[in-house]
Parts: structure tokens; C-alpha cells; sequence
């Protein structure tokens, strides 16, 4: 059975006062292509990316990131 992490970034944004995904980006140190590609599960982001997400909205890393 294939295991693949899913995500929430494009729900918690809508949630965060519509945050775009430049804003995202910029606030975290990443490029928004790099935002795009985790949004749709084409991308894993290193430990570091995916915690900076979190703090970013102030949220546990298993709400922003559900491995299956």
C-alpha cells in the first residue's frame, strides 16, 4: 500500500485571511513555485520547511502536514 503525506497549507491559508501564496513563501524563506509543488503533493519540504509552515499559522506540524 503506497503511504503518501498530504496537506492543509492551501486550507490554512484560505483560513489566514485568504494568504496567498507568495506571502507564504516570502514569510518562510522559500520560493512560491516551491509553495506550489507542496500544496500539490509533488513536493516533500525538509523538517525545517514543514515547521516553519506551522509556526507560521500557529498550528501543530500534524495539522498542517497528515501522513497516510
Amino acid at each position: 500500500m503506497k503511504k503518501v503525506i498530504f496537506n492543509n497549507i492551501k486550507i490554512l491559508r484560505e483560513n489566514n485571511g485568504e494568504m496567498s501564496q507568495q506571502k507564504l513563501a516570502k514569510a518562510i524563506g522559500v520560493t512560491r513555485q516551491t509553495i506550489i509543488a507542496i500544496e500539490k503533493n509533488k513536493y516533500s519540504p525538509s523538517l525545517e520547511v514543514a515547521f516553519k509552515i506551522a509556526l507560521e499559522f500557529d498550528v501543530p506540524l500534524d495539522e498542517v502536514f497528515v501522513y497516510k
